[in-house]
């Protein structure tokens, strides 16, 4: 199935995860021997795949991927940007993705890689994921098409001078031939209600899903939320603040928060949750089962 698929009728939240690979091989191993299979039994309806930055595990990102697709019989989709990507790149990758069976994409622009402050275009290579998107829908077999999700951002992306600028550019990758739009993490519901909004003004009418990070403790998630413009409520900043260096007070905080969160979104239509679960399987069970 592709992405719009899972969106078609609306008679069940869609409920997703997001993993990314480990460093190590050991991680890894954990990964696909216990991390996922853990995962899979919470019935996700597919999991998407992140890689480092450059590109750096990207061949992991097609291992774990067809892993979920081809061992456990899930959707998976893999994340594929343009850092330090030309068309040929592109172009190999995506060819593999399909050999995999894989048929659905998270097209990205990409952060810059650790150590520049700007994102710098490979010079043949594209500067932003609607070049992406429109490429990949040039390209590939018209037979047998690829989901393509792109983000959204409810705070707006940090490079962008405001947010209607923002969804400017999200509408030029909607356009381009994207058939969802997974957001960044957020914490303020209010920030997504009035960006959902704001986006249905500017004539974009495909599914909005909303991507949560389940918090695991309080330096972690502040120094994220910092890094992607996303504002923690005063409220839940005291409980983190509160709750210190203790990550299992954190993560029990984070629990509750996220499931609460959840059930506001999709009280308000949103069509189903995008969990970032960074690799981990314990706290998304009770998440799942708190909204269930």
């Amino acid at each position: 199935m592709r992405f719009s698929d899972y969106f078609k009728n609306n008679a069940a939240p869609v409920i997703s995860f997001e993993l990314f690979p480990p460093k190590t091989e050991r991680g890894l191993e954990t990964l696909k021997n216990r991390v996922l299979p853990n995962l899979v039994k919470l019935n996700p309806a597919y999991i998407t795949v992140t890689y480092g930055a450059g590109g750096s595990t990207q061949g992991q990102t097609l291992e774990i991927a067809s892993a979920i697709k081809n061992d456990h019989s899930l959707e998976a989709a893999c994340h594929l940007t343009c850092v330090g990507a030309s068309r040929s790149d592109i172009d190999t990758i995506v060819r593999k993705i399909a050999e995999a069976g894989i048929g659905n994409i998270v097209a990205l622009r990409g952060d810059a890689p650790q150590g520049q402050n700007t994102f710098v275009t490979h010079e043949d290579g594209f500067a932003h994921a609607d070049e992406l998107v429109s490429h990949i829908r040039e390209t590939e077999d018209a037979s047998t098409p690829f989901g393509l999700a792109v983000a959204g951002y409810p705070e707006k992306h940090q490079e962008a001078e405001n947010i209607d600028v923002d969804i400017e550019n999200l509408k030029k990758k909607v356009d381009a031939g994207a058939d969802i739009i997974i957001t960044q993490l957020f914490y303020d519901n209010d920030a997504f209600l009035a960006y959902r909004d704001k986006v249905k003004a500017a004539g974009i009418d495909i599914p909005i899903v909303p991507g949560l990070m389940p918090i695991q403790s309080s330096s972690q998630i502040q120094r994220i939320a910092s890094m992607c413009g996303a504002r923690l409520p005063d409220d839940l900043l005291k409980q983190l603040e509160d709750a210190g260096e203790d990550d299992d007070a954190a993560t029990r905080i984070g629990t509750e928060q996220c499931i609460i969160q959840s059930r506001e979104l999709l009280d308000s239509g949103a069509p189903g949750i995008h969990y970032y679960v960074l690799n981990r399987s314990s706290q998304i069970r009770r998440i799942v089962k708190g909204l269930s």
